[in-house]
């Protein structure tokens, strides 16, 4: 079983980093979905701490999802695959966090933690094909699956027996995004990979080899 330790919130106030610094390792990790996963990815927000309390970079006081948003209103005509704007950006924001636009070369299928680790516990002793798995510090889990299961969601969970419970299971695809390791997600810490994308998780899964098992776990919440 993966047995994951998420990181808790740093209470320090870090210094401004020198110009062109990569202190959080955001840019080489953006470079790195770029170069070697051959992902499209998206400047997001900063999070913040000035004067003991925390901020995120939009300026909104009231923000909701600190460092979890896009950095700008266009964001869709912000995507990119290219490593002169990661370091042009993070050269300027090295704090900013990272967003995977889903829908494109993969979809996210987004679970509260407790029915995360069950079900790959399950589906790791099962030896199912797994792709990469995310753990985020809101106590999310975000399994990586082929692209096109937004829309095929319902029928799955149907075909299960699922079909008409009120599951906690989420499905990012097109015109949406999540925020990417090892970027800072509001004030409790930074996204980590549970399973991080590699030669063994290269190819993604079809989410009909994992819904059965992801709903069966969320389901399991629900009591």
């Amino acid at each position: 079983m993966t047995v994951l330790s998420l990181p808790e919130g740093d209470l320090a106030e870090p210094g401004p980093a020198p110009a062109g610094a990569d202190p959080l390792g955001l840019k080489a990790a953006a470079l790195d979905y770029i170069e070697e996963r051959h992902w499209d990815i998206l400047p997001g927000a900063s999070v913040m701490r000035v004067d003991g309390a925390w901020h995120c970079s939009c300026g909104n006081a009231a923000c909701p999802a600190f460092g979890s948003h896009p950095a700008h209103r266009d964001w869709n005509k912000q995507i990119t695959a290219q490593p002169s704007r990661v370091h042009s950006w993070w050269g300027e924001h090295p704090d900013a966090a990272i967003l995977l636009p889903t829908g494109r070369t993969f979809d996210v299928i987004d679970v509260p933690e407790q029915a995360g680790c069950l079900a790959l516990a399950r589906l790791e002793r099962s030896g199912a094909n797994l792709g990469p798995v995310a753990a985020t510090p809101t106590r999310r889990l975000y399994f990586f699956v082929l692209p096109g299961t937004k829309k095929k969601i319902p029928e799955m969970l149907m075909r299960a027996g699922w079909g008409r419970a009120q599951l906690d299971l989420i499905c990012h695809g097109e015109k949406d995004f999540v925020v990417a390791p090892p970027s800072r997600m509001g004030i409790g810490g930074q996204v980590q990979w549970a399973r991080p994308p590699g030669e063994s998780t290269r190819w993604l899964p079809e989410a009909a080899e994992l819904i059965p098992t992801l709903a069966y776990a969320c389901g399991r919440e629900r009591y």
